[in-house]
């Protein structure tokens, strides 16, 4: 897939959960390989609503969505993992696993400051915060095409999230990514285009 590739492309949504009450009308959006646009509004607003639209977990009322391989990351990492099993297998079980699989997991978790013996734990015994690297971890892993990133560093304290969005940021050389969020300073700092809600 080349830069410039379209890999999001919405065509005139329209959505709400009333037909009556329309929280997006007329709605377009389209998303190239490298580039990474902001969704930013308050909440209720629609940005979640948005995510599960791409995602297919809801239908649009008129419109279109398209979209290449998808992966996520969502704001609560604890509702991303099941309890019972370890990270590593839960990654295992989604992740096509290469040659040189085991070394890429270990890059990786350098780049976001993870200590690689945490994956061999089960979700509740990881931290807020490990848990959400663990969640951007796996979701790089998956190689999507299209990134869909939901307040990705709110649980994370100020200097690893500068880490996390730097990491994000570097692997646009191999998707397109949406971001959520309510940070309009983090916003303008990663973003090619702000889309405001509400």
């Amino acid at each position: 897939m080349s830069l410039n590739e379209t890999i999001l492309k919405i065509d005139n949504l329209n959505f709400g959960y009333e037909k009556n009450k329309l929280i997006y009308k007329d709605f377009n959006l389209e998303l190239n390989k490298g580039e990474l646009i902001s969704i930013v509004g308050k909440s209720g607003s629609g940005k979640s609503t948005l995510f599960e639209l791409i995602c297919g977990n809801l239908k649009p009322l008129k419109g279109s969505i398209k979209a290449k391989k998808i992966s996520s990351i969502y704001q609560d990492p604890y509702s991303s993992f099941h309890p019972s099993f370890s990270i590593i297998n839960q990654i295992k079980d989604i992740v096509k696993i290469q040659k040189d699989f085991n070394e890429e997991i270990k890059h990786f978790c350098s780049e976001i400051s993870l200590d690689y013996n945490l994956l061999e734990k089960k979700p509740h015994e990881l931290s807020g915060g490990q848990l959400q690297r663990c969640s951007i971890l796996r979701a790089l892993l998956m190689k999507p095409d299209l990134l869909l990133v939901d307040e990705p560093t709110s649980a994370l304290d100020n200097i690893i999230a500068v880490d996390v969005m730097k990491l994000l940021i570097k692997y646009l050389s191999n998707c397109g990514i949406v971001l959520i969020t309510h940070d309009m300073t983090l916003a303008r700092w990663c973003s090619d285009k702000i889309i405001r809600l509400g």
